[in-house]
């Protein structure tokens, strides 16, 4: 069963969000858009730094609205929320031992988005390396454990994990050698998750029942953005607010996100909390490499939908 309930309230406002969108950028084709929304109606039950039990958590049913919510899309850096998570699984099961070395990886990641600290993590992950092709013997016993990541959220039961693959590194040029073979021929290996199951996954954080609550409470310090001009890094191609979901709220929000780029996507995936209002979670993805190039989208999306808070 999907863990929010669907609401004709939310249904009218995101299909209005939406054709204001299409009007806006008719580059964006209906297709090349998904997102999910979750609304927390008060008693909130989020970012209370774990208050509830898991059980009495997910027994809290929430509203939502979805677009495409269960399309299997490319994530691009999103995949990394997946990776956070798997990691304080494995350090919270001794699967894992931490280290300086982990510890900065998991940041770079999460916070500069860094591909080459994302390398480490999934090698941590599943206990294989990037290198030369391997017989085949070797290279079924390396993809069977690169596959790790996603028993594990097989495991969970979620019906919104049932059909996401989260198993590849994020490249900047791409793969290469056994990688490239793991890809296979067609590309059909790549990661592919969908906007419900990243916004179920964002829930679990923000809920403080992803792992433990003080686990829950670490991840939610690695995703939290600044808003102010100032406080964005200028080194950077994309500073994971600009031209993403940050880039359409007030300064006084609160934003806790993590995007996702290419030359043929552009997504976000943010928890957000604005004064006085409902706090909500909203995963955006957009594809096309108009898309991918603008932006303008996610912040004009991202606005409209903290206009629509306000008028709960």
């Amino acid at each position: 069963m999907i863990f929010f309930r669907k609401d004709e309230q939310l249904e009218n406002l995101g299909n209005g969000i939406l054709e204001a969108t299409w009007a806006a950028f008719p580059t964006l084709a209906r297709n090349q858009i998904a997102l999910t929304w979750i609304v927390y109606d008060p008693p909130v039950p989020v970012n209370t730094g774990g208050a509830l039990t898991p059980d009495a958590f997910w027994n809290h049913q929430v509203r939502g609205f979805t677009y495409r919510g269960v399309e299997r899309i490319y994530p691009a850096s999103v995949v990394k929320l997946f990776y956070l998570v798997a990691v304080n699984e494995w350090l919270e099961k001794g699967m894992s031992s931490n280290s300086k070395e982990l510890e900065r990886a998991l940041r770079d990641m999460i916070v500069d988005s860094s591909n080459d600290a994302t390398s480490l993590i999934v090698d941590i992950l599943s206990g294989t390396t990037s290198g030369p092709e391997l017989p085949t013997g070797p290279f079924e016993t390396w993809k069977y454990q690169r596959n790790i990541v996603n028993r594990y959220y097989q495991s969970l039961g979620w019906e919104e994990m049932q059909t996401i693959n989260v198993c590849q590194k994020t490249w900047g040029d791409g793969p290469y050698g056994r990688e490239r073979a793991f890809y296979g021929e067609m590309l059909d290996n790549r990661n592919m998750v969908t906007t419900n199951a990243i916004a179920r996954l964002l829930h679990s954080i923000v809920g403080g029942v992803a792992v433990s609550s003080g686990r829950s409470q670490a991840m939610m310090a690695l995703l939290k953005r600044s808003l102010k001009r100032d406080d964005l890094p200028t080194d950077v191609e994309e500073d994971q607010v600009t031209g993403f979901l940050g880039g359409g709220l007030p300064q006084n929000a609160q934003l806790w996100s993590k995007a996702g780029w290419t030359s043929q996507v552009r997504h976000d995936a943010a928890y957000i909390e604005l004064p006085n209002q409902r706090p909500y979670i909203l995963v955006a993805f957009t594809e096309g490499k108009a898309n991918a190039k603008s932006r303008e989208i996610l912040p004009f999306v991202s606005q409209l939908f903290a206009e629509a808070i306000g008028s709960l």
